[in-house]
């Protein structure tokens, strides 16, 4: 089975080895996103809930890129530098996903690159 390279200006570009997203038959893994700015490559000012949009906003972004949708998404992963950051960034995903939820995962991490204080990580399947 063949592979394809996911990419989209409207998401940041990889800060490493790595694609946005990559895709496998029907199925997409979207890499972990966090809340850069596409346009500036920097990390978005505010507080949890704008860093969690942000970062909902990229995914969005590979989702599309991909012929996809958060209505394809059937799973999410969420790290979290600070758990007591758990109901904001829930009420966020409450934004973007709707009807049946996606199953998850939320871990605490210690740090995640550049200073973000969190980042999510999907998988997507797509109608054949």
């Amino acid at each position: 089975m063949t592979s394809t390279i996911i990419h989209t200006d409207q998401a940041p570009a990889a800060i490493g080895p790595y694609s946005q997203a990559v895709r496998v038959g029907n199925t997409v893994y979207l890499s972990g996103q966090t809340p850069l700015d596409p346009a500036t490559g920097e990390m978005v000012e505010g507080n949890i809930s704008a860093q969690a949009r942000r970062v909902f906003d990229n995914l969005q972004a590979v989702c599309a890129a991909a012929g996809g949708s958060f209505s394809d998404v059937v799973r999410v992963g969420i790290y979290l530098t600070d758990l007591a950051n758990f109901a904001a960034v829930n009420a966020v995903m409450k934004e973007y996903f709707r009807g049946s939820y996606p199953a998850r995962s939320t871990i605490g991490v210690r740090e995640l690159p550049r200073g973000a204080a969190v980042e999510v990580d999907a998988i997507m399947v797509l109608a054949q």
